[in-house]
């Protein structure tokens, strides 16, 4: 056997850098993610969320009042967007998604300060989502302090002790005691289905074509739209598998409830398992390889994961993550989810989301039918 050679191993390092150049989509790929991710994790995603919406329900309209909503609307934690007439619109907000928090300052409120006989200020949150709620509840107390301060100077400074002349009582709403699990089962259960459905879908439709077996099917009758749906129902029953698999971990071995309308989420989940569908057959007129497909799938899966609210809070992003997020079907299938699951949602609570993710649906089946004619 001849000496090793530098020469040799020039050639075959030219024969890579050519095949690099003619695999773009590869190279892009490989470009891009990196990129993508330092603008994510750099820009994007934030564990202290701030400016979270909130609504306000005043039922003791005086100074000290007027004095701490002052000091809520130029707090970083709360954003008020709304001020509630009554108990039940507050509610209907909060139950909506529409608002984190609300809170609720009750009648007689600065009469009873001025008694000394610690009032309560109520905030209702939305503990669907834990980490969104816990640093907001835990700053409304020093919110008040610095709302309060100048008014207990002079004649009402012995209002003014150690221990707060008022009562802060949260109300934790849909996930009393902040488990985590009841968080993330149910978004897990859309994350799996993302996660599987395009890629699964993408790389077996890829591989047919790489093999040469697509060209002739479509030497057929068979037409374009009835391939679309003869190649991706026998994915459905995989999904639905999964979906039971899910739901009976989550029941049985973290005890989630289930409190909302069993047919409007399995609507929603036939929904958006056709989304992921029809993305990866997508993806699969795209790629011209199976490597290129499982590429492009993880470049599709990672903004899902981060953008949708399933790790970090979706309001705490800054507002051109959020337009992107609201692009990515997981985001209306995890408001979803929660919407049914946590706080006991139906058909009229998950209107908006259902409507987004049937509009996606549509946009990904229009493309890939295109494409698909186009490309083969």
């Amino acid at each position: 056997m001849s000496a090793f050679s530098f020469q040799r191993v020039r050639a075959v390092l030219l024969k890579e850098l050519v095949q690099m150049r003619r695999d773009r989509l590869t190279f892009a790929v490989m470009v891009m993610m990196p990129v993508m991710q330092v603008l994510l994790f750099g820009y994007a995603i934030n564990t202290d969320p701030r400016h979270l919406p909130a609504a306000v329900e005043i039922r003791d309209d005086g100074p000290m009042t007027r004095s701490f909503l002052a000091s809520l609307r130029a707090s970083s934690f709360f954003d008020i967007v709304a001020v509630a007439p009554d108990a039940a619109s507050g509610d209907a907000m909060l139950r909506a998604g529409e608002v984190s928090f609300l809170i609720v300052v009750p009648e007689r409120f600065e009469e009873r300060l001025v008694r000394g006989e610690r009032p309560q200020i109520l905030i209702a949150a939305d503990a669907s989502d834990p980490v969104a709620s816990a640093g907001p509840v835990a700053a409304l107390d020093a919110i008040a302090r610095t709302a309060f301060a100048p008014d207990f100077e002079g004649p009402l400074a012995a209002l003014a002790p150690a221990r707060a002349a008022y009562e802060i009582v949260p109300h934790r709403r849909y996930n009393p005691a902040g488990v985590t699990a009841f968080n993330i089962v149910p978004g897990l259960l859309g994350v799996i289905l993302t996660m599987t459905m395009v890629m699964i879908t993408s790389i077996a439709l890829t591989r047919e074509t790489e093999r040469g077996t697509m060209e002739t099917l479509l030497s057929t009758p068979v037409r374009p739209a009835e391939i679309m749906l003869g190649k991706t129902t026998p994915y459905v029953l995989v999904a639905l598998v999964q979906v039971v698999l899910v739901l009976i971990a989550g029941a049985f071995l973290f005890r989630l409830p289930f409190t909302g309308d069993p047919f409007a989420l399995s609507v929603a989940l036939a929904v958006f398992i056709f989304a992921n569908l029809m993305l990866g057959y997508l993806i699969s007129t795209v790629a011209t390889t199976q490597m290129q497909a499982m590429q492009m799938t993880f470049f599709v899966f990672l903004p899902s994961i981060l953008l949708s609210g399933f790790m970090f809070p979706f309001r705490a992003m800054p507002e051109w993550a959020q337009a992107i997020g609201e692009a990515v079907p997981l985001t209306h299938f995890l408001r979803i989810a929660r919407a049914v699951v946590l706080k006991g949602g139906g058909f009229a609570d998950i209107a908006a989301e259902l409507l987004a993710l049937a509009a996606i649906l549509t946009l990904f089946t229009v493309a890939a039918l295109l494409r698909f004619r186009r490309t083969l």
